[in-house]
C-alpha cells in the first residue's frame, strides 16, 4: 500500500509540474503577434526625403511601447512616414521604426524582425516570390535626371551606353538591364547597353550628378517625388523627357515569415482603401509630393494578383 501511495504521489506532482501546452508558445499568426505587443514595426529609410526622413537630433517619446532600439514617429517625416502612421492608428497601435538597408528589405528573409516595409516598394513580378504586396498607396512615376547643363541629351535615348545611377536592387537597376516586369505592364526600354553605377538609394547618385555635367554620371533615375525635391532643394539637375515607367507602391511583407501574414494582409488592404476613399493619402501627398500621385493606385486590383492560395 506504501508503495502505491508514493506512485500516487509522484503521479500528482508531474501532472502539477507539467508544461501547459501552447501556453507560452510564440504567435503563429502576424497579426494576433502585433495585437498582443501593441506595436506596428516598420522599417523605412532613414534618408529619402519627401518620402521618410529620420528628424537630426531628436528624441523618442517619454511614453512609448517602442522597444529602445527603435524610433518613434515623431522622430521621422515624410510620406511614407505619414502612410505607415495611420496604418498604425487604424489598428489600434504605436507605430515604431526600423532602418534596415534597402538591399536586405526587398530581398525578403526578415527574420520576424520587423512586421511591414513602408517604403515606395513597387510591385514585380521578382519581388513577388519574396514579398507579399498590399493595395498600392501611391503610383510612382520613373524619370531620368540629367545635369543642369547639358544641352547634348534631346531625349531619354540619347542616354543609351552612358553612365547612370540607380540603386541596388530597385526598378531602375532592373530597367536599365532590361529585365523589369511588372504585373499587367508591358516596359518599354528606351536606354540601351547603360554603364549602370550601382548606390544603395538616390541621394548619393544625386549628389555624385551635381558634380558637374559628366564628372562622375552622365544621369540617373529616381521616382519623379525624389526628382521635384532635389530641384526644390538647388541641385543642379533637371528632368529629361516623360516618365520611362510607372510603378504601384505598396505595403510589404515577408513571404518566409514564421507568421501566418493573411489577417493582417487583408487589414492592411482595408484600411488603405478607407485612406483612399476618405481622401487622406491623396492629402499627404500633396502636402510631401505638391502633387496628388494616388488616384491611379486607389483602382488597383490587388486580389488578382493571387498571393495567397
Amino acid at each position: 500500500m506504501k508503495q502505491i501511495a508514493i506512485i500516487m504521489m509522484i503521479l500528482v506532482l508531474t501532472a502539477c509540474t507539467a508544461p501547459v501546452e501552447n501556453s507560452t508558445a510564440a504567435p503563429t499568426d502576424k497579426l494576433a503577434e502585433i495585437q498582443a505587443r501593441g506595436t506596428l514595426v516598420v522599417a523605412t529609410d532613414a534618408n529619402y526625403l519627401p518620402q521618410s526622413h529620420l528628424i537630426p537630433d531628436s528624441k523618442p517619446r517619454p511614453v512609448t511601447k517602442c522597444e529602445p532600439t527603435q524610433y518613434t514617429a515623431n522622430q521621422f517625416e515624410g510620406f511614407d512616414v505619414g502612410v505607415a502612421v495611420e496604418l498604425a492608428d487604424h489598428l489600434g497601435l504605436e507605430a515604431c521604426f526600423v532602418t534596415p538597408p534597402w538591399s536586405q528589405l526587398v530581398a525578403g528573409n526578415w527574420g520576424d524582425n520587423w512586421d511591414v516595409h513602408v517604403g515606395s516598394v513597387a510591385i514585380t513580378l521578382e519581388r513577388m516570390k519574396s514579398l507579399y504586396f498590399s493595395t498600392p498607396y501611391y503610383e510612382t512615376p520613373t524619370v531620368l535626371l540629367v545635369h543642369r547643363d547639358n544641352t547634348t541629351y534631346k531625349k531619354v535615348e540619347d542616354l543609351s551606353g552612358k553612365r547612370i545611377g540607380a540603386c541596388v536592387g530597385c526598378t531602375f537597376e532592373a530597367y536599365l538591364n532590361g529585365t523589369l516586369k511588372m504585373p499587367g505592364q508591358e516596359i518599354h526600354y528606351l536606354i540601351k547597353d547603360a554603364q549602370i553605377v550601382g548606390y544603395e538609394n538616390e541621394d548619393p547618385a544625386i549628389d555624385d550628378l551635381a558634380l558637374g555635367d559628366g564628372v562622375e554620371l552622365d544621369g540617373l533615375l529616381t521616382i519623379l517625388p525624389k526628382a521635384r525635391a532635389a530641384i526644390a532643394a538647388g541641385k543642379p539637375v533637371k528632368i529629361l523627357g516623360e516618365p520611362l515607367l510607372f510603378g504601384y507602391a505598396s505595403v510589404t511583407m515577408d513571404r518566409s515569415s514564421t507568421r501566418s501574414a493573411i489577417r493582417l494582409w487583408n487589414e492592411i488592404n482595408r484600411i488603405i482603401q478607407e485612406l483612399h476613399a476618405s481622401g487622406t493619402l491623396s492629402k499627404l501627398s500633396m502636402k510631401y509630393h505638391g502633387m496628388d500621385l494616388t488616384k491611379e493606385a486607389a483602382s488597383y486590383d490587388i486580389t488578382a494578383l493571387e498571393q495567397f492560395p
